[in-house]
């Protein structure tokens, strides 16, 4: 008797190791194959036109105000340990100074792996000419990865028995010419000191310096419609550049409906609700064809939540 209900045990424990497995694995493939979904960029995500701090700090340089952003993206919803992002970023003016201070915190999470990001920043803007002005940034923070391969196996299997944390310093800078009714930037936010190796299957996409290239330009089509086209670039070390082409058509600076593109086949519909000092922003974002294995649930639904506060908050602000 005994013997049988150590076998039924002994299977038992078999069978939930089997399925930690397979459950891994299937996320694992998922994102591999779907990794242009998440996208190799450590600030990657639909809204980028609407809060551009996160990937050129001199973008909170445009306007007065000051303001507290917190973004939520979700991957693959319905499958357990699939990819996520929690992303805050807030500004503070510095008038006197023609400058503003902040922080970007970012947190991404895939199955067993999991980057955080923490940087502070510092811009600062002159007056070019009537309408123009040019700003530029300066960041700096940390990066840390990790990776709880223990947590597949607790029995030390040798293709899971170690746990990888690495931390790295950063810096970074922005440029931004903007005045408006437009800007164009060029920035690096995240300069490695330190190469992280190959820490990870993942890790090449992790750790590299970042490019990025933005635009935007607000027309007023009539009293009450405008329309706002605008574009990102981004490239990493060894890979492509990517791009993302985006339009917005807003009525009377309240609601803004339009949608985006992106050259690694990711189409999103966007909408951004602007109620005074609150704004709003949901993108649902899709595969355009079959290499994102359109049989999984591979839609990616993010939310924006913005609060301006100081002088000149109670303006919609849709540059």
């Amino acid at each position: 008797m005994n013997f049988i209900t150590n076998n039924f045990n002994i299977i038992g424990i078999l069978r939930k190791k089997a399925f930690k497995l397979c459950s891994f694995t299937v996320v694992f493939l998922v994102y591999t194959f779907n990794l242009s979904a998440q996208s190799t960029t450590p600030f990657s995500y639909s809204q980028y036109m609407n809060n551009l701090t996160p990937v050129n700090p001199a973008y909170s340089m445009i306007g007065q105000s000051g303001s507290l952003t917190g973004v939520v993206r979700k991957q693959f919803t319905g499958i357990d340990g699939a990819p996520s992002t929690y992303l805050v970023n807030a500004n503070i003016p510095l008038p006197d100074m023609g400058a503003s201070a902040g922080f970007i915190v970012q947190n991404d999470q895939i199955a067993i792996e999991k980057q955080m990001e923490a940087n502070f920043f510092f811009a600062k803007s002159i007056q070019l000419d009537e309408r123009n002005f040019l700003a530029v940034s300066v960041n700096a923070g940390i990066s840390s990865y990790k990776a709880n391969y223990l947590s597949i196996d607790e029995n030390n299997d040798p293709l899971f028995g170690t746990n990888i944390n690495e931390t790295k310093a950063n810096l970074g800078f922005g440029v931004l010419l903007y005045s408006d009714t437009y800007y164009i930037g060029f920035s690096m936010p995240e300069l490695s000191l330190r190469s992280l190796g190959t820490a990870s299957q993942q890790g090449d996409n992790y750790f590299k310096n970042r490019y990025y290239l933005a635009g935007a330009y607000l027309a007023e089509l009539n009293d009450d419609f405008k329309f706002k086209p605008s574009a990102l670039a981004t490239y990493a070390s060894g890979s492509t550049v990517t791009t993302n082409f985006a339009g917005i058509f807003y009525i009377r600076d309240v609601l803004g409906i339009g949608a985006s593109y992106s050259t690694n086949s990711l189409a999103a519909l966007l909408l951004d609700v602007n109620i005074g000092t609150i704004r709003l922003g949901y993108s649902y974002q899709f595969g355009t064809n079959s290499s994102n294995l359109g049989g999984f649930n591979s839609a990616i639904h993010e939310i924006m939540l913005s609060y301006r506060f100081g002088e000149g908050s109670s303006t919609p602000k849709v540059l």
